[in-house]
């Protein structure tokens, strides 16, 4: 089963193709041809659900100078110069001088190679999408602006240009929601924690986005604005209820069935969490709140974590402990559909050669191998409160890591694995874990990602992609490592 989007994936993607203007008169129908390239790209992008605007053909400085406003305002998340045939770098520098978005060079060649014995000028300049890579890449590392990357292919039939394509699609969903999301922040820290410790500005600083204040008396209002009895609280009890099973208890004797006092509190909670993010118009959510013992207030914040499943499904990253910076990284994973769980390392399995990986809650409930599980859960281990918890494997396959740090001098940094999720078994706790294998032995793996520097929690997700996450962290400016 698998929980609907609460909104679609989006991106702006600017377009611009570059010539020479001389080649115009020279060679008549080359430039109606330099057209119908770029149509194809047009065509390619508009298949990875993005809005796309194109600014035509830019052959002289001067139509350089006078588009640059327009695309500018555009403010485009990814910006793709289409090299349809040998253009010079005036085409492209002032327009790069200005951009705070990744811009990648595409070299699309209809041709996999020239009729020599046939090939004329016109043929070759049809084809000369690399031509002026070089000077563009050059140019642009002497500007002090790097290109983002560069993708060399042929114009059609072309699979690994095409995937390059449809990352940098993904890639601009990342960023198109990150640089405006609105993260609630609400709490504090758990005591002594100090790698949660984020400062709101540096998160807009780095990404743009804005962490909101919470209070947690929003959620109470919203929580005790519904009676037990209410149709929504039944209709989410239906909801969890389908979605998930509810076995008998394991080994664990903190556990237990899951009781009808926690599914209707559950329920009741889920229901308030929806209608205080809907009218906060956030996009993440991460939290640490203990209230007073045996208090209303106590109940309902420590039984986030069911909605929490179900909304980190939908699109929506919430992240306990207080960590923004990992619900960050649940967003990044979120909006490049491969997941992205709230995740830490648990005990290693020195038999198998694997450690497990998980958490109490939030859990991306779209990477489950299976129908999730719920159990009652009598206390939570290290915080205060009880109820119901979330316990699965996510898929088995490849599978990839994000944890978000920061460096001595407060900037943020990727830390980025990938590794297998294995069949296995899990202990029945209440909480998701799956066996994780990495290269090159589990013992040496976590020696590397623990020297350097990780926050404790990270993101989890379905796939190999550290090449994205890595594009990702160069597109904000941060340093990045794949262990």
């Amino acid at each position: 089963m698998i929980v609907p989007r609460r909104k679609p994936l989006t991106a702006e993607i600017a377009v611009f193709s570059v010539g020479l203007n001389t080649y115009w008169k020279q060679f008549p129908g080359l430039l109606d041809e330099m057209k119908r390239k770029t149509g194809v790209l047009l065509k390619k992008l508009e298949k990875n659900q993005v809005q796309v605007t194109d600014f035509g053909m830019i052959d002289n400085a001067v139509t350089a100078y006078e588009k640059l406003p327009s695309i500018k305002a555009a403010d485009p998340d990814v910006l793709l110069v289409d090299m349809v045939t040998y253009a010079t770098s005036v085409t492209f520098a002032p327009i790069l001088r200005e951009m705070n978005c990744p811009v990648v060079l595409v070299a699309l060649q209809p041709l996999s190679a020239m009729d020599y014995a046939n090939g004329t000028t016109y043929i070759q300049l049809c084809n000369d999408d690399l031509c002026s890579v070089p000077e563009f890449t050059g140019v642009a590392i002497r500007m002090g602006k790097p290109v983002a990357d560069v993708i060399i292919g042929m114009l059609e039939n072309d699979a690994e240009a095409d995937r390059r394509i449809a990352q940098w699609c993904r890639i601009a969903h990342v960023r198109h929601d990150l640089r405006r999301a609105r993260l609630g922040l609400m709490g504090h820290v758990l005591d002594t924690m100090l790698d949660m410790q984020t400062d709101p500005a540096a998160v807009t600083a780095a990404f743009g986005a804005h962490a909101v204040p919470c209070e947690a008396d929003e959620i109470m209002s919203e929580y005790q604005a519904l009676a037990d009895d209410d149709p929504e609280v039944g209709t989410m009890s239906g909801r969890i209820l389908e979605f998930f099973d509810t076995p008998d208890p394991g080994a664990d004797s903190i556990t237990e069935k899951l009781t009808a006092a926690d599914l209707l509190t559950t329920s009741r909670v889920g229901v308030a969490l929806e209608r205080f993010i809907a009218k906060k118009k956030l996009d993440g959510f991460a939290y640490y709140y203990e209230a007073q013992p045996e208090s209303e207030m106590r109940k309902l914040v420590t039984n986030f974590i069911v909605g929490n499943s179900l909304l980190t499904g939908a699109g929506f990253p919430m992240c306990g402990e207080f960590d923004i910076k990992t619900c960050i990284a649940m967003l990044i994973m979120d909006r490049l559909e491969i997941g992205g769980s709230f995740a830490e390392f648990h005990p290693i399995d020195f038999g198998r050669d694997t450690v497990l990986v998980g958490h109490d809650g939030p859990h991306h409930v779209n990477i489950a191998d299976r129908k999730p599980v719920l159990r009652s859960l009598k206390k939570y281990h290290g915080k205060p409160g009880s109820g119901a918890g979330v316990e699965f494997n996510i898929k088995t396959g490849p599978i990839t890591l994000l944890s978000i740090g920061v460096n001595a001098e407060g900037k943020f940094k990727f830390v980025i694995a990938e590794g297998e999720s294995l069949p296995g078994p899990i202990p029945p706790t209440g909480n998701t874990n799956t066996h994780g294998k990495f290269r090159p032995d589990v013992r040496t793996f976590l020696q590397k990602w623990c020297m350097a520097g990780p926050t404790h929690h990270f993101a989890l997700g379905v796939g190999h992609h550290a090449e994205e996450l890595k594009k990702i962290a160069d597109s904000f400016q941060l340093d990045s490592v794949i262990i």
